[in-house]
């Protein structure tokens, strides 16, 4: 994009946030109104790449950084910082960061890199006087992968399981304080009542520790439950079609016939 590009499209922003004679909708939102929508294009961004649609990604990173531009005219309008800034600003970070590339550095390897940066970050959570091990995990982010973030971080400073043995046998742990939760299925259902705030918070703790177990297998959670959808979606979809040939859908099928329609689709695969 050539500075004339650039130019156009913050004349664009401009425009629309003008108070005379911008868009009455642009001209009313702000930070907190416009965030859902920046994380709803970064996704989009995301399922673009997915889809491998060369078309659709140059459309939704267009879509990303108009939320760039957006949340910098706000910041402008309040006289914080602009898009030169914010530009700036991470032009400097990642010549700092990468001192092997635009520096005198010797060349690194992606696990030095990987190092490297987590010091660099530290470095800078140090200087935002953010002390603490878990400073700096925005609380924004998708559960799963802030999970992810406050474990790593924590195994960082040797608060972590040996190995993915030991977490294992934590699952356990949880698996049982789980079921203890739960209503006996060998008594009347109108002499319990579950303690729903108990049972999510048991239910929190298998999630975290699934987490963990990934972490120490080398695994990805969000890149494994990822996967597990779009498996679950391909057999799922697959049943629905085999239904569909049969003149029936999943709502007149009974449980046993999907389930054996099920265990089909899954021999086709292997």
């Amino acid at each position: 994009m050539s500075r004339s590009e650039i130019t156009a499209l913050l004349d664009v922003m401009a425009a629309l946030r003008d108070p005379a004679t911008g868009c009455p909708w642009d001209k009313e939102q702000n930070f907190a109104s416009i965030a859902p929508y920046t994380v709803e294009e970064a996704y989009e961004v995301a399922d673009a790449i997915v889809k491998n649609d060369p078309s659709a990604l140059r459309d939704e990173l267009g879509d990303l950084l108009f939320q760039v531009v957006y949340h910098a005219r706000m910041a402008e309008e309040l006289g914080w910082f602009d898009f030169n800034d914010v530009a700036v600003a991470i032009t400097d970070k990642m010549i700092r960061r990468h001192p092997h590339v635009f520096g005198e550095e010797e060349s690194r390897d992606a696990a030095a890199q990987t190092a490297s940066w987590d010091a660099d970050k530290a470095r800078e959570r140090a200087a935002r006087a953010e002390s603490g091990v878990l400073d700096g995990i925005a609380t924004t982010l998708p559960a799963l992968i802030r999970a992810q973030k406050l474990a790593k971080r924590a195994a960082s400073v040797g608060f972590d399981w040996p190995d993915a043995s030991a977490v294992l046998d934590k699952f356990d742990e949880e698996i049982a304080e789980l079921r203890a939760e739960l209503p006996d299925p060998e008594l009347p259902d109108r002499s319990q009542t579950p303690d729903r705030d108990r049972i999510e918070d048991e239910l929190g703790d298998l999630f975290f520790v699934l987490v963990n177990l990934a972490r120490k297998l080398g695994q990805s959670g969000e890149a494994a439950l990822t996967r597990a959808n779009a498996k679950f979606e391909r057999r799922f979809r697959a049943v629905e079609a085999a239904l569909a040939a049969e003149g029936s859908t999943p709502e007149q099928a009974g449980l046993e016939e999907m389930e054996a329609l099920w265990q089909r689709v899954k021999l086709a695969e292997r």
